[in-house]
């Protein structure tokens, strides 16, 4: 459940090297006082992993969540980020199962995300664990179920797939009124965006949609202002747009 009185916005930073980072949390600190917490995505094919922009992201913010790719980590073996995490004071995750590594040579094992939910509350308690919502995945049913997998497993909150339909959100807020939940939402300016979005994530676009920076913030403004009604959270994807033009006129 939300225990917090307001809102709390995130942005999620791809970590493509260390020095873009510092100048993209350097804008966010500067330019976006109502940003509270970064999180960071796990890319296999950046040397960054998700972790290490954490600690650097530390610098600028209290709070700051790294993605952890269940994929990657070894059942049978401690996890591998636990002292590191501890030493750098990072004490909240993202846990998803991941996509397959980028290299084929790479070690991968036969895990999902509750299991490594699981191994989490075993090997550090501490942490405060988040798990993925993909509301496109499949139905509202079969998601649920696997909501309160992880839920029973020990995930303490959410962070949805980002959505493109208001009335598709509050379709969604109103099964999760009781869950500490981070709304994802992520500006789509072009036509090849839209089509990866459907291609890839199975994403259903709203008929009024617009693959223009301005439909993209008009509708951020309003997803804003449903987490505020609701007392939850919203996390912000700036994929390939410029950060302050984006983000300038939504908050």
């Amino acid at each position: 459940m939300t225990q917090a009185n307001t809102t709390s916005i995130s942005i999620e930073l791809v970590p493509r090297d260390k020095t873009v980072l510092n100048q993209e949390l350097s804008t966010v600190k500067d330019q976006f006082p109502a940003v509270d917490l970064i999180n960071i995505p796990d890319l296999t094919r950046f040397d960054v992993r998700a972790w290490d922009g954490c600690a650097v992201a530390k610098k600028y913010f209290e709070r700051t969540i790294p993605h952890i790719r269940a994929l990657d980590i070894d059942p049978n073996r401690p996890l591998p980020m636990r002292e590191f995490l501890t030493k750098n004071n990072i004490n909240e995750v993202l846990i998803v199962t991941g996509d397959p590594h980028t290299d084929p040579n790479a070690p991968q094992f036969e895990v999902n995300a509750v299991d490594i939910i699981k191994k989490f509350k075993s090997e550090m308690p501490q942490i405060k664990i988040y798990a993925a919502i993909d509301q496109y995945r499949s139905g509202f049913q079969q998601e649920m179920h696997y909501l309160l997998e992880k839920q029973d497993a020990g995930a303490d909150g959410f962070f949805t797939q980002p959505f493109f339909d208001l009335r598709f959100m509050e379709i969604y807020g109103e099964i999760l009124a009781r869950q500490e939940v981070f709304w994802g939402v992520s500006p789509v300016t072009s036509e090849k965006s839209k089509a990866y979005w459907e291609k890839r994530n199975n994403v259903v676009f709203p008929k009024e949609f617009k693959p223009t920076i301005e439909w993209n913030r008009d509708f951020a403004v309003k997803a804003l202002q449903f987490a505020r009604n609701t007392n939850t959270n919203i996390y912000f994807m700036p994929i390939r747009i410029d950060l302050v033009e984006y983000l300038g006129k939504i908050i």
